[in-house]
């Protein structure tokens, strides 16, 4: 049904969602680091991303890596993800049968990648993580424990990137999150410099 490449972060090949298979023309694995400390969850590609085949690369991208700038990170330092890793046709949400069948994959990703925290874009994969309906601009910045295959693991609702476009007073909402997400993973932006974890002494 699927198959994950050697380092079990990427699937290589998978036709479990008939519909899916259909309208991508990849599968869109996650990026960043196989030991960062944080772990950005979106909910599937878009055009964008199925034709360049690496999540977040369209205009939500563009203020995904704005955000991350703003509180001393870049794109290189964290892991970025989606629930499902095959475009939706229209870019309509994921069915839960789809998110259910891309668990797996996603699990094995948390699990292998063990990060500090784990920060959802939306409404979609904070539900599809938290296992409950969430209000998510209400809810941004807050941070829960979950148990993910087992495992508890910190969780924090953050609104998606997308959002600030349309709306800006979620500008402030994304950037506190991001911040939050940030220290919570011990990554010191202050200074200006990499955004690495701190190390002194080392």
């Amino acid at each position: 049904m699927g198959t994950m490449d050697e380092s079990g972060l990427c699937v290589s090949e998978c036709s479990r969602c008939p519909a899916l298979v259909d309208s991508r023309s990849r599968i869109v694995n996650g990026t960043g680091p196989e030991d960062a400390d944080m772990l950005f969850v979106g909910e599937g590609p878009g055009a964008q991303e199925d034709s360049e085949g690496e999540p977040f690369v369209g205009r939500s991208g563009s203020v995904l890596d704005d955000g991350l700038r703003s509180v001393g990170l870049i794109r290189e330092d964290v892991r970025i993800t989606n629930c499902v890793r095959c475009r939706p046709p229209e870019n309509r949400d994921p069915t839960t049968e789809e998110l259910e069948n891309c668990r797996g994959y996603l699990e094995r990703e948390i699990d292998l990648l063990d990060p500090e925290i784990i920060v959802t874009l939306g409404k979609v994969p904070s539900e599809h993580l938290l296992g409950r309906s969430v209000a998510v601009t209400k809810e941004a910045g807050s941070i829960e424990e979950v148990r993910i295959d087992g495992t508890p693991r910190r969780v924090l609702l953050c609104v998606h990137p997308a959002a600030t476009l349309y709306d800006r007073s979620q500008e402030d909402t994304f950037t506190e999150a991001l911040e939050r997400a940030a220290s919570l993973a011990g990554v010191d932006g202050s200074d200006g410099g990499s955004g690495q974890t701190r190390l002194d002494g080392f």
